[in-house]
């Protein structure tokens, strides 16, 4: 297959030229429950699932961003029967991620906390054979010389030794961004964050591998993949959303040869 390209096809379509154990790493937000129109499309969940299964690299990730309508009052949970049917084709759910959006509108139901979060489901085939911890948590007892400890099967603490505390820390799994303020200034009704697909792509991947979005959009995953110097592939169904993710891409293809 060619590579560092968009589709302009079902990603069932693109998914069956692709051999088993292909891809290493899918960022992706699919369409959910009606929640935006995108262009009158549907997709067969279950399927695409599957043929991720077969075609993600053992050791590779599935990252899958979606969230819950609202309807007659409830949620419709159908986020977590996604996460369910991934683990019944044989992925792991390897994190429960939260996506904070900072600046996001009110939806939901009007008579509860507002819905200010989407999922993001990070599924692997096996375990992950790339982690990419990102430290940016500031440790308040940064330098400080602590002892560490655990606990015996008799419930007694036993000191370990000394170690000192790094400045930055860990992040943590729920990562907030502020919605509709990346640099291009792109038309598409469902958008994730740049920074968003950037800190998974960083996370799961490592420079030269293949990054995959099955629902590419506006071309954020391919755009932050390439920068990031990954090889990527995107499938688009909407010739309309690939021809504004091909404008969108084209300054930053031109300005960096591919790999």
């Amino acid at each position: 297959m060619e590579l560092n390209k968009i589709y302009n096809e079902s990603n069932l379509e693109t998914m069956a030229r692709m051999p088993d154990n292909f891809i290493d790493l899918t960022v992706t937000s699919p369409p959910y429950d009606g929640l935006r129109d995108y262009n009158g499309y549907s997709f067969p969940f279950e399927d695409i699932a599957k043929e991720l299964y077969r075609v993600t690299k053992i050791g590779g990730v599935v990252v899958w961003v979606v969230g819950d309508g609202t309807i007659d009052g409830g949620e419709t949970g159908t986020s977590f029967k996604q996460a369910l049917f991934f683990m019944q084709c044989g992925f792991t759910l390897f994190d429960t991620m939260i996506y904070h959006k900072n600046g996001m509108p009110m939806r939901g139901n009007i008579y509860g906390y507002n819905q200010t979060f989407e999922y993001m489901f990070v599924f692997s085939k096996g375990k992950p054979k790339t982690s990419n911890i990102i430290k940016d948590r500031i440790n308040q007892s940064a330098t400080k010389v602590r002892t560490t400890t655990n606990r015996g099967k008799n419930g007694k603490i036993n000191e370990q030794g000394l170690c000192k505390t790094e400045a930055l820390g860990r992040r943590e799994n729920i990562w907030s961004y502020n919605t509709g303020q990346d640099e291009d200034n792109v038309n598409h009704p469902a958008k994730f964050p740049e920074n968003l697909s950037a800190d998974h792509i960083y996370s799961w991947s490592n420079e030269g591998d293949l990054v995959y979005d099955c629902f590419m959009g506006s071309g954020t995953t391919a755009k932050m993949a390439h920068l990031q110097k990954r090889n990527w592939i995107g499938s688009e169904i909407s010739s309309e959303y690939v021809e504004l993710a091909n404008k969108r891409l084209d300054p930053y293809l031109r300005q960096t040869a591919l790999f």
